[in-house]
């Protein structure tokens, strides 16, 4: 029934091709793909980066004035460094307005790439504030868009085969579903409408009576006299180097020399459906001469396992950050825990120098409890906390220095800082020293480091850019890094190190070929049992080489191939994974298509593989490549007319040593595992 009705969609909107009018020369830039890729490809994990792609895709279309625009944000771009943004507003302070956007080459630090990357998302047009404002006007100059996203895989999984009440099974369909509503007004009045079910998820009964599983909305307004931002419903804060308070999407170490210094945006709206990461009531900011204060409230309902003991007093065992709730057990858990947050973030400028306060008070309606397990002696219990940080960014000379120190009430600290220098125009360093004590904990911190908490770790971090030309890219970096206490599978404190060198050549605006190296050394218990547990060293080598070249203003290929080495207690494990990227964009053609095939082939999941991967609009794929097989999909975008478009993706993997794929709930019998996405789109 599910195949059948996507297919009759299908033909419907391929059909659809006969009424249209006749077709406009229309394109979209790859800049935002390949920024996209380059920000995330450091990752091991699937992260959720639609936030930041329709921020990237709204600037294309609306660009940032460089007159009018600001620290907060030219930080939302996230490939500026630090350095850069404060050189071009020092700029613009000595020099006056800005009369072209070619002065960024006569602009410190500025090199060509990245005046290349920058030039589709800036202008330097004036743009009207809220004065003199009518709802006539509003309506007429503003963006609508509605968005509809429909997901499925074809083959039927165990958890949807499952009848007995008494066993763990999904009580919903396999079908995803999403709807977005988005207003926008100038960039100056915002409004976001998120509704998402999951696969698995009830739709209309069970505990989603009403429908979606998740709601989401923000509304966001900008300068109105001193308030300078006003937020209600869901929003993030970004806030120094993140030890005290970031939410939303971070990126860690990576290629990008931008990744050493966190470059908060402070407070923004959040339309992300990530259905975790964000602060949901009321916050604002507000300028008063060189000073800015941001005060929020937030007050959310999260899931988790909350219970009530024979003292009547209520204990948290757990607090899922998944967004699932497929179970009876996942539905058990949703919206059982209540947190409340308020805090309040100051500023002040003066010339190049930038310092702010942050303080954070987190409260549950129960006490956080852990098992008792010796890695969890200095982990948080209690059911309240509270984080206050100071922060600071200066800009001497060719020199940036930024840093954060943080502080648990009670318990740790935590610190961060370093510096980003051009020490010749060719060629720019960095290095920064991060010490997270094992007893600082905050709910909202996400900083630089290898582990996932912002606790219990101690690093030096630096690394070196030399440009000697256009052309010419090599970055290196290097981690050496100590955790103090006892982690997750690591009994003892340990240490690692990670080595990362990339050498980029490019053609201008036709191609690129990189090569990079990456060692990575970490310690874990072996597979023994007490008394036979020991931490050993465990080993990761990763080559890669990539290439990218534009055949035509219709044709672009991508090439990548890359290896890993994965070496542990004397077994030692390999790796690969090859793909050939086919992108068709013609100029007279209401289609847009691109296509990948992919071989892999690992010997266990140690030495699993991870590729970026085009989707529909605002959707992003990191997938994981693990055993044996090969990979392909297919996405078609197809516009009928200015304001209506059509996308169509659909993926397979094909499996060479396995009968079954998944694993518990999500197991399907076969090799293959197909997924199929539809997403209409109409703007006005």
């Amino acid at each position: 029934m599910r195949f059948t009705s996507v297919f009759i969609l299908v033909i419907a909107v391929l059909l659809g091709y006969n009424t249209l009018v006749k077709s406009q020369t229309w394109s979209e830039s790859p800049v935002v793909e390949q920024i996209v890729e380059q920000l995330v490809e450091e990752l091991e994990e699937e992260i959720d980066v639609d936030e930041f792609l329709e921020l990237l895709r709204y600037y294309h279309t609306r660009p940032i004035d460089l007159n009018k625009t600001d620290e907060q944000e030219l930080a939302k771009l996230l490939f500026l460094s630090p350095l850069q943004i404060a050189s071009l507003l020092a700029h613009r302070e000595q020099t006056g307005r800005f009369i072209s956007v070619l002065e960024l080459q006569g602009i410190a630090h500025f090199d060509l790439p990245t005046i290349e990357r920058l030039n589709p998302f800036i202008t330097v047009s004036s743009t009207s504030t809220l004065e003199g404002l009518t709802w006539r006007k509003l309506y007429d100059d503003s963006e609508q868009q509605l968005m509809l996203r429909y997901g499925t895989i074809f083959q039927e999984q165990r958890g949807y085969l499952i009848t007995d009440s008494t066993r763990s099974r999904y009580l919903g369909d396999a079908n995803r579903y999403m709807l977005r509503y988005r207003f926008n007004f100038r960039n100056r009045v915002r409004l976001a409408i998120n509704m998402e079910k999951d696969a698995g998820e009830p739709f209309f009964r069970e505990k989603q009576r009403y429908g979606f599983d998740h709601y989401g909305v923000s509304l966001y307004v900008k300068d109105v006299g001193i308030f300078k931002e006003l937020l209600l419903g869901n929003y993030a804060l970004q806030v120094g180097q993140g030890l005290v308070m970031w939410n939303g999407l971070s990126f860690g170490k990576g290629a990008m020399i931008t990744s050493s210094a966190r470059q908060g945006a402070g407070l923004r709206s959040y339309t992300s459906m990530n259905e975790n990461n964000y602060l949901s009531g009321f916050a604002t900011r507000l300028s008063i001469d060189n000073w800015e204060i941001t005060p929020f409230v937030s007050w959310r309902k999260l899931s988790g396992n909350r219970s009530i003991t024979e003292e009547d007093s209520y204990i948290i065992s757990s607090i899922s950050a998944s967004g699932l709730h497929r179970t009876p057990n996942e539905l058990r858990n949703r919206r059982a825990i209540t947190q409340g947050v308020a805090g309040i973030d100051v500023t002040y400028r003066y010339k190049r120098l930038k310092l702010g306060a942050v303080g954070v008070y987190t409260q549950y309606d129960g006490a956080i409890v852990h098992d008792g397990s010796p890695r969890h002696a200095y982990s948080f219990e209690g059911d309240r906390l509270t984080n206050i940080g100071i922060n600071y960014q200066y800009t001497f000379r060719n020199m940036y220095l930024f840093g954060e120190t943080a502080h648990e009430y009670g318990r740790g600290w935590a610190t961060l800082n370093g510096l980003i220098a051009s020490v010749h125009p060719k060629v720019s360093t960095f290095v920064n020293y991060r010490n997270y004590q094992r007893n600082y904990h905050a709910v909202f911190a996400q900083a630089l480091g290898e582990g996932s908490a912002v606790t219990n770790e101690e690093g030096v971090y630096t690394g070196f850019m030399f440009h000697p030309n256009r052309k010419i890219e090599w970055v290196n970096y290097v981690d050496v890094f100590r955790f103090p206490w006892l982690r997750y599978r690591v009994d003892e404190p340990s240490t690692g190190m990670d080595v990362l060198s990339q050498f980029t050549y490019t053609w201008y605006k036709i191609g690129r070929v990189s090569l990079r190296y990456r060692h990575r050394l970490k310690q874990e218990n072996n597979s023994g049992r007490p008394p036979d547990r020991e931490v050993v060293d465990v080993l990761k080598d990763q080559l890669r080489l990539a290439f990218q070249y534009k055949l035509s203003n219709k044709w672009e290929i991508r090439s990548r191939a890359e290896g890993i080495r994965y070496e542990k207690d004397g077994r030692i494990d390999f790796g690969w994974l090859a793909y050939q990227d086919v992108f068709w964009k013609p100029t007279r053609l209401p289609l847009q298509a691109n296509l990948r095939l992919a071989l892999f082939a690992t010997d266990s999941y140690d030495a699993r593989l991870y590729a970026y991967e085009n989707d529909v609009l605002y959707a992003s794929a990191f997938p994981m490549y693990n055993g044996e097989g090969g990979r392909s999909y297919i996405n078609l975008r197809y516009r009928i007319g200015r304001k209506t478009d059509f996308w169509l993706r659909y993926s397979q993997n094909h499996y060479l040593d396995v009968e079954t794929v998944g694993s518990g709930l999500d197991q399907s019998e076969g090799p293959r595992r197909s997924e199929i996405k539809i997403q209409f789109r109409y703007q006005w």
